[in-house]
């Protein structure tokens, strides 16, 4: 077994749906964008990846309801300025709401251009591009 090494700190997200084959329909529009699938699909879970699961969406564990979270959001690592507006439009033609339009966030740094919305349930997702040639450099 060959071991690969992954540029992510992250393992994987998961968000709870009360309408869960409809979220599973939005996010497969959504993330397809990115090249990412299904990579685990079973009754009450699916997750998508580009290698592993890295997204999941599911019926909660413990049988109540799924609530959003204030201040939490979900953001997809694009590769292109175009993959964010891709990302940004085939949310909205699903059916998710403009929380954000896609463009350059200064205010965080130039390298930053990103686009929000909220998914279905009210899910602050977002796709954003690093524009490693404007990022700032670091005194590490």
């Amino acid at each position: 077994m060959s071991e690969q090494a992954n540029p992510s700190l992250m393992a994987h997200v998961s968000i709870g749906s009360n309408d869960f084959d409809k979220a599973v329909e939005f996010y497969d529009k959504v993330l397809g964008v990115f090249g990412a699938h299904r990579i685990v699909d079973f009754p009450g879970a699916v997750a998508w990846g580009k290698q592993f699961p890295e997204f999941w969406v599911q019926k909660p564990i413990d049988g109540g309801n799924a609530q959003t979270a204030n201040g939490i959001h979900f953001a997809f690592l694009a590769a292109s300025t175009d993959e964010v507006d891709k990302f940004h439009a085939a949310g909205l033609a699903a059916g998710a709401i403009d929380d954000g339009q896609p463009g350059p966030r200064t205010e965080y740094t130039e390298a930053y251009y990103g686009a929000f919305l909220r998914d279905l349930e009210g899910h602050k997702i977002e796709a954003m591009y690093w524009d490693f040639s404007k990022a700032p450099v670091s005194a590490a």
